[in-house]
C-alpha cells in the first residue's frame, strides 16, 4: 500500500528529509540544554527515529527500519554535525526548520498509519500508531532532556492534533477504499497546513472547563 502512495525512491527521500529535520530539532534542544556532542547525537537520533521505532516494535516489523537502513541512522548524525558547528545560524532559520518539521509531521502520520494497517492492525489502532510515528520521537526527546513533553503542555501550539487529523483521514480513506497517492498526499498536506496555521495563529488545545485554580501557572 505504501508503494501505491509513493514510489520506493520517493518514499526513501521523503523519509530521510523528515528524519533530518526532526534530528535538527533534537540537536537544537541539546544545545539549549548545554549537552555535549554525544548528548546532541543521542537526542537527534531519538527525535528522528523514535516514533518509527515505537511503531515497528508494536506491529512486529523487526528488525525496525531504523536498524536496517544505514541512511536512517547516519542522517541524524549529519544533522548533529550541522548543528554542532552552525547552531547560531540554524537557530536563525528556525521558521524554515518549523516548516520542514511540519512537513515531516504530515508525511509520518500518513506513512505510519498505512504501515500499521499493512501489518494487520484495525483502522483505529493504525491511526493511533500513525500519530505515534509522527510525535513519538519528540516525546522521547523531551523526556530524555528532562522536560515536560511539548505534546502535553497547554502553552505550546497544536502539534499532536494536526497529526491526529492526518492519520484519521488516512484511516477513513482506507475504510472507504479511497487511499491512493492523491488522497494520501491530501492527508499529509492537511496535517502540514494545520500545523503551520497553529504556529501562525498560536492555536492551542483548551484546558479543563471552568478552571478556577488560583495556583500560579507552571511554565
Amino acid at each position: 500500500m505504501l508503494q501505491e502512495l509513493f514510489t520506493p525512491s520517493v518514499q526513501h527521500v521523503l523519509d530521510l528529509a523528515g528524519i533530518f529535520v526532526f534530528a535538527i530539532s533534537g540537536a537544537l534542544l541539546a544545545v539549549r540544554k548545554n549537552f555535549d556532542v554525544f548528548g546532541m547525537a543521542v537526542l537527534a537520533e531519538v527525535t528522528a527515529l523514535g516514533g518509527g521505532l515505537i511503531r515497528d516494535l508494536i506491529i512486529g516489523a523487526v528488525p525496525p527500519a531504523a536498524f536496517t537502513e544505514l541512511g536512517y541512522f547516519l542522517t541524524p548524525l549529519l544533522a548533529t554535525a550541522l548543528v554542532f558547528f552552525l547552531h547560531p545560524q540554524v537557530e536563525r532559520i528556525q521558521v524554515a526548520v518549523n516548516v520542514f518539521d511540519a512537513a515531516g509531521l504530515g508525511l509520518f502520520c500518513v506513512t505510519g498509519t498505512t504501515k500499521a494497517y499493512e501489518y494487520g492492525l484495525g483502522l483505529t489502532s493504525s491511526a493511533v500508531l500513525g500519530l505515534a510515528t509522527a510525535v513519538g520521537g519528540g516525546v522521547l526527546r523531551d523526556v530524555l532532556a528532562n522536560e515536560v513533553p511539548s505534546l502535553l503542555r497547554w502553552d505550546r501550539d497544536l502539534y499532536a492534533v494536526p497529526a491526529m487529523v492526518g492519520a484519521t483521514i488516512v484511516a477513513l480513506c482506507i475504510q472507504f477504499g479511497e487511499l491512493n497517492a492523491l488522497t494520501g498526499a491530501m492527508a499529509a498536506v492537511t496535517a502540514f497546513a494545520l500545523r503551520l496555521l497553529a504556529l501562525r495563529y498560536h492555536w492551542r488545545a483548551p484546558r479543563a472547563y471552568n478552571r478556577r485554580s488560583a495556583a500560579a501557572e507552571e511554565s
